[in-house]
């Protein structure tokens, strides 16, 4: 159609992309993560390594685009959709059991590869670079316990001064990130990662980021993520488009479910964990964004990219659902069922 986003456009979806990063790193229980840091880090580690390998490896010497074409293609395959998984864990109740706990952190340290590989294979190594590291560095380690102190001070009153603070580390270490020639998501998701505890503790304050996010802001970096897909592409495409489907789903089955028998899971909780594993979305249409922006990949191999990584966040979620979804013990079903209930009460 010839449409192409205008520059408060760009602007608003380059804002909705930071946040919706931001707000995958809170999803992660900081407590969980260390309680299951073995079983978690390994699932997720293997989750995102043998698909960034597979990925990158078929689109280099099978389908011959160019290497850095191919590592975008790797990148933006590696990932699993926190959303996603958050949005099915919570719908289930399988968010308050063991094995749905354990399937969120290996999300996060799936995710978290994609973020660390996609800076490694696109940053500028200079002087910025190393600005930007030592000032994340600095601001890692003082958000936990600094925020926190933020938010019991000043916190709550009509001025949000807890939202401005979190806006001026985004868009700070955003532009500095982007001064290194890298993204400005990429620090985002450690910010989130480091508030996960302050933000579990205020319910309130999660949900006016929320509201924020999606409901004005991230339905413009959908929109401009669509605006780039090429419907002639997809359909011309679709046997390659099938062939990464599998190759994602593929390596994840080969990298993952193995561990989860290693670890102890049954092999329905094994396969679910792994097809849940298989999903993607937010940080899989950055990467091809991020490639596309900067001149990394085509439209045509984006559109690829993107649709192949929708696919992910479908086809995956109803097949885990439909054959694969475990029994909930009664005392989390009770309290998934209760959880509504009291709320509305309170509402």
């Amino acid at each position: 159609l010839g449409l192409h986003p205008a520059d408060w456009t760009n602007f608003l979806a380059s804002v909705g992309a930071v946040l919706l990063t931001f707000l995958a790193g809170t999803e992660i229980d900081p407590v969980s993560l260390r309680q299951n840091i073995k079983t978690t880090f390994s699932i997720g580690f293997m989750s995102f390594l043998l698909p960034f390998l597979g990925a990158t490896a078929y689109t280099y010497w099978v389908a011959h685009w160019a290497w850095p074409a191919a590592l975008i293609a790797g990148i933006a395959l590696s990932t699993t959709s926190v959303a996603v998984v958050y949005a099915v864990m919570v719908e289930t109740g399988l968010n308050k059991t063991p094995l749905g706990k354990a399937i969120l952190t290996a999300c996060f340290i799936t995710d978290l590869g994609t973020v660390i590989a996609l800076g490694l294979c696109f940053a500028s190594y200079n002087a910025y670079l190393v600005l930007f590291l030592m000032v994340f560095a600095a601001v890692l380690i003082w958000v936990p316990r600094g925020f926190g102190r933020v938010v019991d001070r000043i916190g709550g009153r009509v001025n949000e001064v807890e939202v401005k603070v979190l806006l001026f580390l985004l868009f700070g270490l955003g532009a500095l990130a982007t001064l290194a020639s890298s993204e400005a998501v990429l620090p985002a998701y450690g910010i989130g990662l480091g508030v996960a505890g302050v933000l579990h503790r205020q319910k309130l304050l999660v949900t006016r980021l929320r509201t924020m996010a999606f409901a004005f802001l991230t339905p413009f970096y959908f929109l401009k993520a669509g605006l780039y897909v090429s419907l002639p592409t997809v359909v011309g495409g679709a046997g390659l488009i099938t062939l990464l489907l599998g190759v994602k789903v593929a390596a994840k089955f080969i990298g993952v479910k193995p561990l989860t028998w290693l670890f102890g899971f049954t092999p329905r909780e094994g396969n679910y964990m792994t097809l849940l594993m298989s999903t993607g979305l937010t940080f899989g249409t950055i990467s091809a964004l991020f490639g596309l922006n900067h001149g990394q990949i085509d439209q045509e191999q984006y559109t690829i990219l993107a649709t192949v990584v929708i696919l992910s966040a479908i086809i995956p979620t109803l097949v885990a659902q439909a054959f694969f979804r475990p029994a909930i013990p009664d005392e989390a079903s009770c309290s998934a069922e209760e959880q509504p209930v009291t709320s509305n009460v309170l509402d």
